[in-house]
């Protein structure tokens, strides 16, 4: 099945422009990749709108008169979107991604300063498998014109400030040129109606822990007399976004479950944590149960060969990708409820990792013998679970919990399904209270990430206090147990 690019294109006032650089973009050849033209008309005054209507009605002939080869134009469509009125770039980037419906997604200004030959280079980190997201970069050494010294300042000090909250070293955050996966760009929150989106974007893409990567790219600025048209105002405007999206919390759209993932996953010393409390029980060749985003996949790889699955496709595309150069890893789709599948069947491992899955099961009995038929004689599961029935709330529920276990269930359960159970003890102290209080106190179905984030400051005192106690309580149940003979 062939792959496609969606461009979004935003128009404000470009009627002397945009034709010349849709020919641009339609005369790239990306090979397999299907292009998917978007074009967002953002409620323009000087004959754009008028424009993209006779664009929309007979492009192909239009750009075949400029040149563009047909073969590339049966390649592409055009999709075209207007405002009534001028709401701003961001607004327009925004519709434009909600329209695309490519596997990845490019920025492209409809002026002529960014040239389109430049997507396979910019398409290449994301196409093998190691970027989730790519910057163009207009100061990372290419070709560029030498213009407007104060409009550089600007930029480069932007982008500054927004790696001083962000923690990344971004060259260009400003730049126009910004490729994704889709099911990254989609996924994110984005509310910026004008120049905010370029600092919203990165702040969001930051906070999830996306893999970022530069490009160096050629750059033909305009001047103001030529057309350009961000100001002063929109550099303030770009400051306060950088600050705003720093500590905004709603960042990401769509399923709790998926948002609580992302969140989780930026937490890199909690995940550490629980990495260090279960590597000396993992051994040999592991097999992975719900691997999700790879949080703990990349811990387990440093010492073992690893066999990833996961229920959802997409997230064994996402592991596919992130460790595809690493020796000794697979992936694959599996429905832990359900026998192994063929790919997996004939094969047996040293230990099965299963992290916060089992309770999502509504069959766990069944899950848990299946999970025993994939150990080799005398290998080991490692399974955590939350803890305490008690607990249970709004916050499980809407993370598509069925139960949370005790102590006694889960040995028993254990027992059931042909395991001996060696281990078996509390983790995550810290995190009951945060649990009760938004859960059963504030009946919250999502954890803010303003708390997160200061669990994770803490968790070097925290954590380093828990592994050297044996816990009374906590959020979860972690169980070391044997299959039987």
């Amino acid at each position: 099945m062939k792959q496609t690019l969606s461009i979004v294109v935003p128009a404000y006032n470009e009627r002397r422009t945009l034709a010349t650089v849709l020919s641009r973009v339609l005369s790239v050849d990306l090979g397999p990749i299907r292009k998917e033209l978007i074009v967002v008309d953002d409620g323009s005054s000087d004959g754009t709108t008028d424009l993209v209507h006779t664009l929309e009605a007979d492009w192909r002939n239009m750009m075949l008169a400029r040149g563009v080869p047909g073969g590339l134009l049966e390649q592409a469509e055009l999709k075209c979107i207007y405002f009534s009125r001028n709401r701003g770039k961001g607004a327009a980037i925004r519709a434009g991604f909600d329209a695309a419906t490519g596997d990845y997604v490019l920025i492209q200004d409809a002026d002529l300063e960014y040239d389109p030959r430049e997507y396979p280079k910019l398409l290449a980190p994301i196409l093998d498998g190691r970027a989730d997201v790519v910057y163009g970069s207009r100061f990372a050494g290419e070709t560029r014109r030498v213009l407007l010294f104060w409009h550089s300042v600007g930029n480069r000090f932007l982008t500054f400030l927004s790696n001083a909250f962000t923690d990344l070293n971004l060259t260009d955050m400003e730049t126009c040129y910004k490729v994704f996966r889709a099911e990254v760009i989609k996924s994110l929150n984005l509310t910026s109606e004008r120049f905010g989106i370029e600092p919203e974007i990165t702040a969001k893409v930051a906070r999830l822990r996306y893999r970022v990567y530069e490009v160096p790219i050629t750059y033909s600025g305009r001047s103001y007399a030529e057309g350009k048209k961000i100001k002063a105002k929109d550099g303030l405007e770009a400051l306060w976004c950088i600050v705003k999206y720093a500590f905004d919390s709603n960042y990401l759209k769509g399923q709790v479950v998926e948002e609580t993932l992302s969140k989780m996953k930026a937490l890199e010393r909690f995940n550490r944590h629980l990495y260090e409390t279960i590597r000396p029980f993992c051994k040999g060749r592991i097999l992975e149960v719900g691997a999700g985003s790879g949080n703990i996949t990349r811990f387990l790889l440093q010492s073992n060969d690893v066999t990833a699955t996961d229920v959802e496709p997409g997230a064994v595309k996402l592991l596919a990708g992130l460790f595809s150069g690493w020796d000794g890893f697979a992936a694959h789709v599996w429905d832990v409820s359900k026998p192994a599948p063929t790919e997996l069947s004939g094969q047996r491992f040293d230990t099965v990792v299963c992290l916060n899955v089992l309770e999502h099961v509504l069959e766990d009995q069944a899950a848990l013998c299946n999970m025993r038929a994939a150990l080799a004689p005398g290998g080991r599961l490692v399974l955590l679970v939350p803890a305490g029935p008690l607990l249970y709330s709004p916050l499980d529920k809407a993370l598509g919990h069925h139960r949370r276990y005790t102590r006694s269930g889960l040995t028993a359960l254990l027992e059931e399904t042909g395991f001996k159970v060696e281990r078996l003890f509390y983790f995550n102290m810290a995190g009951v209270l945060g649990w009760f209080v938004n859960g059963r106190v504030l009946g919250r179905d999502r954890l803010p990430v303003t708390q997160l984030g200061l669990y994770e400051h803490l968790a070097p005192v925290v954590l380093a206090m828990e592994r050297r106690i044996r816990l009374p309580f906590g959020l979860s149940l972690v169980a070391i147990a044997r299959g039987e003979k």
